[in-house]
Order: structure tokens, then sequence, then C-alpha cells
């Protein structure tokens, strides 16, 4: 009989200090913001369901991102811990509040170089001007590279409360409280429909001079892809537009959202007949000749994601869609965490995408499937070593004293094109927030100016 600690009591919410900050760092490569790969422990106490089977079984069935010779492997190189005691059998059996924890080595996808602006600040709360490509909080394969830990890291600004959010491809005003009791207060208001947001964008063709309202449902159609579309079955939204300008092309466009459906902007442009210009996946050939317009698709769910899929792996633009390869190897679609936005929560299959979950699950290993040796002789990390690697020694960016490679890791023998900075930068900012006792807004935007050419 083994000892099974009880359950560690985890603290609600989540609070990033020195230590999570100081796990890598920074460097800059052709317009690029990059995080040195890491070693990171993911977490999770046994679920109900695994209670009597065994860790390879687990495994085989639910942590499928991996063949079951990266898990012995792992096991030989003491990375899976049962109650922080080294994994040497993986027929053992699971027990109730069993602990599991997994060291993987980390690669995160690269942002783009634009600096996080402060807008205001007080002491109740910090408004920023957040650019494209930035996850607000650690989400999928995004940790270091978000809103929260760079305002952290470099801005010193932490125990922030997220008030709102913007999807990972949207720019613009984003809200950060600094007390619960602002966060309380400010939520209130946004409950009761008093907070008005403000957008801009740029669309295909010729919008309408006249003011559009669109009040097509909204359905989600993967949690794990971030794809919606207008279905009877959806949930209601409205959202309404102004044409500001039209260059002969294309129409910088004024949105007034007065919901706040995952993608509702995006969606409804593209229902309209106007997707935004670059809109990585509401604005691609998988959705047809007409490009969604209408509703009309003529696919199936399960065609349409694989088209996009497929449309993007062949562009090798996958990490637009803030997935890899190992996302798309992984078993089962997730439920719906209550976030809009940038967050696409996860199973235990692949770990978790919101904050309060991502020091807790055990696996997201952000590699893809790939057969390792069995007969791999693999040493331990080593964590010191492995930190003054990844430290930028020097202070110079892009120094790579990183770049020993871990013997585990598919990801450091993969090889990949990086994103343009352009190919970072979605036509769509969120232009100003106003509630009950504020306002804040952002300067327009390049690409909204009205003899603004592509």
């Amino acid at each position: 009989e083994r000892y099974v600690p009880p359950p560690r009591k985890l603290n609600p919410g989540v609070s990033f200090g020195a230590e999570h900050f100081a796990e890598t760092s920074y460097y800059f490569e052709g317009g690029l913001r990059k995080v040195r790969p890491y070693y990171f422990d993911f977490r999770t106490y046994c679920k109900g369901r695994w209670v009597g089977r065994s860790l390879l079984h687990v495994f085989g069935t639910e942590f499928r991102a991996q063949p079951l010779s990266y898990y012995r492997a792992a096991a030989r190189a003491g990375r899976l811990r049962l109650n922080e005691e080294p994994v040497s059998d993986l027929d053992i059996v699971l027990k109730n509040n069993d602990f599991l924890r997994n060291t993987v080595h980390r690669h995160e996808p690269p942002v783009t170089a634009q600096p996080i602006r402060i807008l205001a600040e007080d002491e109740e709360v910090v408004v920023v001007d957040k650019p494209s490509s930035l996850p607000v909080h650690p989400c999928g394969r995004f940790r270091h590279n978000t809103v929260i830990f760079i305002l952290g890291k470099e801005h010193g600004l932490r125990e922030l409360h997220t008030l709102h959010r913007l999807d990972r491809m949207t720019s613009g005003v984003l809200m950060f409280a600094k007390t619960a009791a602002v966060s309380k207060r400010i939520d209130e208001q946004v409950r009761q429909r008093q907070l008005e947001k403000e957008y801009v964008c740029r669309v295909v063709g010729e919008f309408p001079e006249h003011e559009v309202v669109c009040e097509e449902p909204i359905l989600v159609v993967s949690y794990k892809v971030g794809v919606c579309r207008v279905d009877a079955k959806g949930k209601p939204c409205q959202t309404l537009f102004q044409r500001l300008s039209y260059n002969g092309s294309s129409s910088v466009v004024r949105c007034l959202p007065r919901t706040g459906r995952t993608h509702q902007i995006r969606v409804h442009l593209q229902f309209l007949g106007h997707p935004i210009l670059n809109d990585p996946i509401y604005n691609m050939e998988a959705w047809g000749p007409d490009r969604g317009k209408g509703g009309r698709i003529g696919k199936t769910d399960e065609e349409l994601l694989k088209a996009l899929v497929e449309e993007h792996r062949s562009k090798q633009s996958l990490e637009i869609l803030g997935i890899g390869e190992e996302d798309l190897n992984s078993a089962g679609e997730s439920k719906d965490c209550g976030n809009s936005g940038d967050c696409t929560k996860s199973d235990p299959v692949n770990g978790s995408s919101c904050p309060a979950e991502d020091e807790k699950d055990l696996e997201r290993n952000d590699v893809a499937a790939c057969p390792l040796n069995t007969d791999t002789n693999l040493e331990p990390p080593d964590k010191d070593k492995e930190l003054r690697l990844c430290g930028n020694q020097d202070g110079q960016a892009g120094e790579k004293g990183w770049e020993e490679k871990d013997p585990l890791c598919v990801e450091c023998r993969t090889s990949r094109r990086d994103p343009s900075p352009k190919e970072l930068v979605m036509f769509l900012h969120a232009l100003r927030y106003k509630g009950a006792d504020f306002e804040y807004c952002s300067s327009m935007p390049e690409w909204a100016m009205e003899d603004w050419q592509e």
C-alpha cells in the first residue's frame, strides 16, 4: 500500500510572481518576440474516471498527443512523478487523490515584437493597447508570450484582474483591475450592459453606406481550433455596423457589439459578405466560393474544420490559428469554459487553456506525436543548467546560448517557418471602452486610415 497524500487546497484565481517570470527570457528577431525554450511542470490530481486504471492505460486513451514510447522514455528520464516519487512502472494503478507531475521542454509560438503601450494607470486600473497576436493570459501553447506575463516581467504590473478579453489576433484597448473590489464593480457594469465597446476593422469590398444591424445567432463549431458560424441553434447576439471610409477595394467599418459572443464581429461581417480583409479564419477559401456569405458554406462542420486546417497546413501557417500538429493529434473537443475572446479551454488530454487551470494540468507537451526509440538512454533534465542556457547572459537580443537540444523534445528537432510580422496583424481593433465612470480610447491604427492601400 503506497501513501496517497490528501489533496492540496488550490488558491482560487491566478497570481504570477517572480519565480514564474524567471522560467525563461525573451529575445527579439525579425520583428518577432520569441521565448527561449524552457522546462516546465504540468500537474494534475487523478481524475475520478482514472481511479483503478493503470497510468499506461490513461496515457494510451486520454493523452494521445504522444505515443506510449514517449511516456516510457519520459519515465526513464525521471520526468513523470506520482506523489512526487519518480514513476518507474507505468502499470501502476491510480488511486483517488494521486498527484501527477510531468516535466516537459516547452516551446512557445512567436508573437509580434510590437510593444504593449500603457494608455492609463491609476490605483484602480491599468489600461493598455494590446498588439495583435498576443493572448491576454496563458492559454494553449502560450504562457510567457501573453499580455499578463509581459506586463508582469517588463512593467512590474502583477496580480492583475482580467476585466474583459480580446481575441488573440485582435488589437486595442484592454483593461485590468488592480484589486478584486474594482474588478467586481466593473464586472457588474458588464453584466448590466453598461459597458460600451467600439471597434474598427477593414473589410473586403464596399460596405453599405447606411447603418447595418446584424442579429444572427452564433454557434461555436470548434473550441480547439476556435471557429464559429451563424446557426439558428446558436446564442443570440447583435452588432451594429457603420461605414467610415472606402478606398476603392476595402472599407473601414465601425463596429458596436451589443453582446459579447466569441468572434461575434468577425462572424457577423462574414455573414454580411464583408469579412475582415486578412482574417485568418473567416476569410479563407475553406468556407466556399461565397466565403460564408449568408451562412452558405456547403460543408458539414467536420468538413469545414478539415478544410480550414488543410488550407493553413499547406501555407505552413497553423501557428496563426494558435494550434500545432500535436493539437490535431489529441482526442476530443473541449467544453466551453464560458470565456469569450482568446480563451479556447482544452481538455485534460492536452492540458489547459484557461489561466486558472494552466498550472494544474499534466500534459501540454506542445510537440507533435512522433515515435521515439524506446531504447534511448535519457538523463533527467538539469533545470539549473537549463536556466543558464535560457538566460540572456550578455544582454544581447537574439543571443542563442539556449540552443542545446533536449533529447526527449520533438520540437527541438523540428524546423518551423516563422510567421512574418504582417501575418500576425489582423485588421480588427478595439478602439474605445466606456463605462459608467470611465472612458478609454486608443489611437486609430495605420491600416484604418482613409487613404490606406494594401
